[in-house]
């Protein structure tokens, strides 16, 4: 369960920006979105960086949002 989506609309961004964001268009970052396609990796850095969480969290491995030190 990826949370993508609640994320996104938390942050009151629209799937347009984010998929600009990542450079990708709209409908592949709509597919990752709803799981219809795998996010790669390089993607979910960004998306951890972006929002200031942890790519656990994103992905559901845990609850707790704030994001882990970087090294």
């Amino acid at each position: 369960m990826l949370r993508l989506r609640d994320l996104r609309e938390d942050n009151d961004y629209t799937q347009v920006q984010i998929a600009r964001v990542l450079s990708c268009k709209q409908n592949t970052y709509q597919q990752y979105e709803s799981e219809k396609r795998q996010i790669p990796i390089e993607l979910l850095k960004k998306l951890a960086i972006f929002y200031g969480t942890s790519i656990d969290y994103i992905t559901g491995l845990t609850n707790e949002y704030k994001a882990y030190p970087r090294v």
